[in-house]
């Protein structure tokens, strides 16, 4: 952006002049606050050299053992494919899924998908495919958890020294190194300046904006019959007529408003409500061992850290575990039912509520990746042997579909109300 660029705001639609944001600095929305622009110097540069280091950090925390339990002579070792091949073996197959792509196939891809249209960009060229790049890079992103996975190491850790010594593998340091790379490289990758670098290449005019004529209490963006990418985030004019209509940037289907966004919201709500009952009354994982078995659930884990003198851990398992999804639940049905009944009341609250529950949605992964390496190290035949419990299966579902409920829910419609009252009141 190198002069004042017309921006619909992705939260309330606001439609606002923007100036480019010195480097360090952001743009943000007049209404709802949210972020519009982050100011880089030298951003792709950055994080190009972020990404390839991450590479390498990848495959050396997938092929080396992130950590080892040592117990009368015995030694046991895992990976992280190691471990998440330990749930599949015992029949826990959905959690290993799950534990699979969120810290080996989706990190992977956002890598991949950044080097894919950072390299060539760097070499002076336009990336092969660059829409498709886009796509995998806006897929994996939110899914992604490498720095949950490190707390939940950190718990794990804390647990297993009360029943053998711990030997941390190459792969732990790694991780924590990946951790904050991955961080570096996603937080200076600008996917509005890289699409702005390969327009430049490509020619900008086909993509630009018509004059547009100012209107009489027409704010946003749909007021004006524009339409804002949710891939590439180019601003387009709806053309008339019936038909689906595509982004001519990325090619991507153009909606106004995400399609039939309050009731998928409700229906993925219902759904996790359902399920986290038993997510918190079922045995999380059961312990074999030779004074005989024990089935712990969510809560006992915490108290069992809480005893043990972890209470800054236990805490955090508790706020992670229980407390989040709880308020994730109610503050997307409090939204939706709000929005549901065009309520203008709060506005600015309402959608702070809903950036903190994208912020948090994530950290509710925290209890499935300790299970994860318990299953995986305490493993010592007769004298000691822990499997995930039926309740692990459920609290993965839940965290997966209020994270769908967080991805389907539009926060523009809550700021709808407002464009309604004005056309009333003219």
């Amino acid at each position: 952006m190198t002069r004042n660029e017309l921006i619909a705001c992705e939260q309330c639609d606001l439609l606002q002049l923007g100036a480019p944001p010195a480097a360090g600095n952001a743009l943000r929305c007049r209404r709802c606050r949210a972020e519009l622009r982050r100011g880089h110097s030298n951003g792709p540069e950055y994080a190009l050299a972020f990404t390839c280091a991450s590479l390498v950090l990848l495959v050396i925390s997938n092929v080396f053992p992130i950590v080892g339990l040592a117990l009368n002579g015995h030694v046991v070792n895992t990976t992280l494919a190691g471990a998440v091949r330990m749930l599949y073996e015992f029949g826990t197959w959905p959690l290993a899924l799950l534990v699979g792509l969120t810290t080996i196939v989706m990190p992977v891809l956002q890598t991949l998908a950044m080097l894919w249209l950072l390299l060539p960009m760097h070499f002076g060229r336009v990336p092969w495919r660059a829409a498709e790049g886009f796509r995998i890079f806006q897929l994996a992103r939110p899914w992604g958890m490498t720095e949950v996975l490190i707390l939940g190491l950190l718990v794990a850790l804390v647990k297993l020294a009360h029943i053998a010594k711990v030997v941390p593998g190459t792969a732990l340091w790694s991780f924590v190194a990946l951790m904050l790379l991955l961080a570096a490289a996603a937080a200076t990758f600008d996917p509005h300046e890289v699409w702005t670098r390969i327009t430049a290449k490509r020619g900008a005019h086909a993509w630009q904006l018509p004059p547009i004529r100012v209107r009489h209490n027409a704010v946003t963006a749909s007021a004006y019959g524009l339409a804002l990418c949710e891939e590439c985030g180019l601003l387009v004019k709806q053309p008339g007529g019936a038909g689906h209509h595509v982004c001519p940037r990325c090619k991507t289907r153009l909606h106004q408003r995400k399609p039939a966004s309050l009731s998928r919201t409700w229906a993925f709500l219902v759904a996790a409500m359902v399920l986290y009952i038993p997510a918190n009354l079922l045995p999380v994982m059961d312990t074999s061992s030779l004074f005989g078995t024990q089935k712990d659930t969510i809560m006992s884990g915490v108290v069992y850290l809480w005893v043990s003198g972890s209470w800054p851990l236990a805490l955090l398992v508790f706020i992670a575990s229980i407390a989040v999804p709880m308020l994730k639940i109610i503050g997307l049905a409090y939204l939706t039912l709000s929005t549901q009944l065009r309520s203008q009341w709060l506005l600015g609250q309402r959608t702070r509520i809903y950036r903190a529950i994208e912020l948090v949605g994530r950290w509710s992964m925290l209890d499935i990746y300790v299970i994860t390496m318990l299953v995986a190290l305490v493993q010592f035949q007769a004298l000691a042997t822990i499997k995930a419990g039926p309740a692990s299966i459920a609290f993965g579902a839940v965290v997966v579909l209020t994270l769908f409920a967080a991805m389907s829910f539009d926060p523009r419609l809550m700021w709808d109300a407002l464009e309604t009252n004005r056309v009333h009141s003219e």
